[in-house]
């Protein structure tokens, strides 16, 4: 949330990305859910309570502010799930995610739901990797954010659409990125090139074939992206490899 106090419009149901859908349906005998609100806005606070209090398995069990009041309250009230905003002060937009990690680190069972207006592709799955079990942004319809809160509840993973597409894209560049990494092997069949060694120069050091040499060569090029042996070598020695 960067920028002054939000507008209520944040969340509350206003202009869902995809079409409104009814929230799960509770029966009798539903196990009601325990929540802790978390965000450094009171009006934030305060929508949320209004609109997830007509749900009559949810309960707002405490709201808290800072990342100081939230560890407190959550030892004393020991809720089901906390609805974490990341930004808790106008210095850093992430400070959430710290917070997150403590969460699940001292309370094993609690379920961290990330609500929030930031959206970036590596924050969803910093937020994943902190123990976050779902992402949902703050203009959701709230019949979605209904059912990522009972999902959480039950031990599930919950994101809105606009969150699971950008950690699918964080992930396949990662995996991208990885394929591209050069191996032990390749690395010392690049710094031979370095010193100019031709191919059965380099077989006859590594005890390996020249034909498994220009193999290597090849896989060289290709991650560097390059055509020719020197611009590997150059390459390499931009990015430090050499």
């Amino acid at each position: 949330m960067a920028g002054g106090t939000p507008e209520l419009h944040h969340v509350l149901p206003a202009g869902p990305s995809l079409p409104s859908m009814p929230a799960d349906p509770v029966g009798p005998g539903t196990p009601m859910i325990g929540i802790v609100l978390v965000d450094d806005h009171a009006i934030v606070r305060q929508g949320l309570r209004a609109v997830l209090e007509r749900e009559h398995d949810l309960r707002i069990v405490a709201e808290a502010s800072s990342p100081a009041e939230t560890l407190a309250v959550v030892a004393r009230v020991r809720p089901d799930i906390v609805l974490l905003d990341l930004k808790l002060s106008p210095s850093s937009d992430t400070e959430g995610l710290d917070l997150c990690a403590r969460l699940t680190r001292e309370h094993p069972g609690l379920g961290v739901l990330v609500l929030t207006t930031l959206l970036d592709d590596h924050l969803v799955v910093d937020a994943i990797h902190c123990g976050a079990k779902g992402y949902v942004v703050k203009d959701v319809d709230t019949s979605e954010l209904v059912r990522a809160i009972r999902a959480v509840s039950r031990g599930d993973s919950a994101f809105d659409a606009r969150s699971a597409a950008a950690m699918v894209r964080t992930l396949n560049a990662t995996g991208a990125a990885e394929s591209r990494r050069l191996t032990e092997r390749e690395l010392q069949v690049l710094r031979m090139l370095a010193q100019g060694l031709s191919n059965r120069d380099i077989g006859g050091r590594l005890y390996i074939s020249e034909t498994t040499v220009k193999f290597h060569v090849g896989n060289v090029m290709r991650k560097l992206e390059v055509s020719r042996r020197a611009e590997a070598v150059y390459a390499a020695s931009k990015l430090g490899l050499i």
